[in-house]
């Protein structure tokens, strides 16, 4: 990863001729790079605090997806997938859909997946997906790029996604990287799954993400991803990419080349997302829990399809409800129902003890602006609260989820750097708790504990500080020329694009470029 200490924090270089007058100004800094072990923030703390729903909700919940598995079952399956669910032991109807017995889903969650890790080619930002761990990262496929100085949407190109995979490297609060935006300007789409995989991986060494737009793509993809990982054999030892598919069509039917797809990928050793993307009151049903009831119907069925291929192939809970403006049928992503959603669906996964994924993060709104930063801050705040595993969308995405934008990427950093701080909660120990401190500071001390041993101790590894974010106080912002903070991020943004490299070895990276067309520098 790229060394930004050297980086600038709140430097800004002015985005419009009006502003003027920026320079640099003050910024908490640490001395020395900390040990994992005793950041404030870092991958995988557990969360779970909050429970929207109750006990007798949750089971509530469970029972009714287990009925519309049994009375209602999905549609649409591929040959190929009839064959593997019914010898597992679902029933194909007369009427061309396959239901799924209680027993034959409670067999499958039996010998589901659990505590699994997703590899990163650097092994220091593997995720492990157990319990209530919490990983940030981003997902989507935006079909145009945001400008904030302009404020105008363009086409968004292979450049784009391999830029925003450079920016996610360097940036240490999101944890992972999933396919972000549409490679518009690739108009084949067998190179277009080819240069989204590859602008992925040579951006970051962080797990990615990546889908296929058809089955018969898979087989050069994974041919990239031998180059990349040095042979099949290293990449079975070490997956590094997921596939993110849509294996349904909500409401209850299966998504017949996406099963194709899955049954090809596991196969291969890929981990997979079982992503079930309803959105309630149009393809899911408008009440809260009963767009949670059909998403975790659709994703248990995902459960039994996988273990049907490979049992205990690793497959990630990807519930993915989204909401409706009843108001106008139009997507709503960074409303409170989102928020809600997410969560319950969180809890959903603890309950099967599953890995599990959902959206968090998506503004409604078309820049990053006030708007944007409440609608992220509330539903990523309460993803992690619950203990959601994988957070996808969590930065970035404009316009529910048709924009994307790189400085948002730079201020989401910050952003999560303080959700992950709230899912760390209050340490509670002998230490933190002890008046000794207070006895110094009160009894004869300075009556202040600025200047304490305590407080100079935890100023690193208690709390955390922003980037980009401003902290200064009137007089100093003023005396700072009263930099904006988009400026900021433009100019941190710009700074890391600067330094970040390709993350492939460059003869690989030859390799790849003589034998794919690869549309990105």
């Amino acid at each position: 990863m790229t060394d930004l200490s050297d980086l600038p924090g709140e430097t800004c270089e002015p985005a419009r001729a009006r502003r003027s007058g920026g320079r640099q100004a003050r910024v908490a800094l640490r001395a020395a790079p900390l040990a994992d072990d005793v950041k404030p923030v870092r991958a995988g703390l557990p969360g779970g605090q909050y429970k929207p729903l109750t006990e007798a909700g949750i089971r509530q919940i469970h029972s009714a997806a287990l009925d519309a598995l049994e009375q209602i079952g999905l549609s649409q399956a591929p040959p190929s997938g009839v064959k593997l669910l019914t010898e597992a032991g679902a029933i194909l109807g007369d009427d061309g859909r396959i239901r799924f017995p209680r027993a034959l889903v409670e067999d499958m969650l039996a010998i589901a997946a659990r505590n699994i890790t997703l590899y990163a080619r650097d092994p220091k930002h593997d995720l492990h997906l157990t319990g209530t761990n919490v990983h940030y990262g981003t997902a989507g496929a935006a079909v145009h790029i945001v400008d904030p100085v302009t404020l105008e949407y363009r086409d968004s190109t292979a450049q784009d996604l391999y830029d925003a995979a450079r920016l996610v490297d360097n940036l240490d609060n999101i944890h992972f990287y999933q396919r972000t935006m549409v490679c518009r300007d690739v108009a084949d789409n067998r190179e277009m799954d080819l240069n989204t995989l590859y602008g992925s991986l040579a951006g970051t060494v962080k797990h990615v993400g990546t889908s296929f737009s058809d089955p018969s793509h898979v087989a050069d993809c994974f041919e990239l991803i031998h180059m990349v990982a040095g042979g099949e054999e290293k990449w079975l030892e070490r997956p590094f990419v997921s596939n993110s598919n849509c294996f349904v069509v909500p409401p209850m039917k299966f998504a017949e080349e996406s099963c194709i797809t899955m049954e090809d990928c596991i196969r291969r050793g890929m981990p997979m997302l079982l992503l079930s993307a309803g959105q309630a009151g149009a393809t899911a049903p408008a009440p809260i829990a009963l767009a949670i009831v059909q998403a975790v119907a659709e994703c248990l069925a995902g459960v039994v399809y996988v273990n049907a291929i490979k049992p205990g192939a690793p497959a990630i809970f990807g519930t993915w409800p989204f909401v409706s403006d009843l108001r106008t049928g139009a997507m709503s992503g960074g409303s409170a129902e989102q928020a809600l959603l997410t969560a319950g669906c969180a809890q959903m996964h603890r309950f099967y003890d599953l890995p599990g994924g959902a959206a968090s993060g998506i503004s409604d709104s078309k820049l990053p602006d006030m708007q944007a930063g409440w609608e992220q801050g509330i539903t990523n705040a309460l993803a992690g609260l619950a203990g959601l595993n994988m957070c996808y969308e969590a930065v970035g995405m404009h316009a529910s989820l048709l924009g994307f934008c790189l400085e948002s990427l730079v201020l989401g950093d910050d952003l999560l750097g303080q959700t992950m701080r709230l899912v760390r909660g209050i340490d509670v120990t002998p230490d933190s708790t002890s008046i000794e401190a207070m006895k110094k500071v009160c009894l004869g001390g300075p009556g202040h504990y600025l200047g304490s041993d305590q407080t100079l101790k935890l100023m690193q590894t208690e709390y955390i500080y922003p980037k980009v974010g401003n902290r200064m106080s009137p007089k100093e912002w003023n005396e700072a020329g009263k930099p904006l903070l988009l400026d900021t991020a433009i100019a941190r943004k710009n700074a890391i694009l600067a330094k970040a490299g390709c993350r492939v070895d460059p003869e690989i990276d030859a390799a790849i470029r003589k034998r794919f067309n690869i549309y990105f520098k």
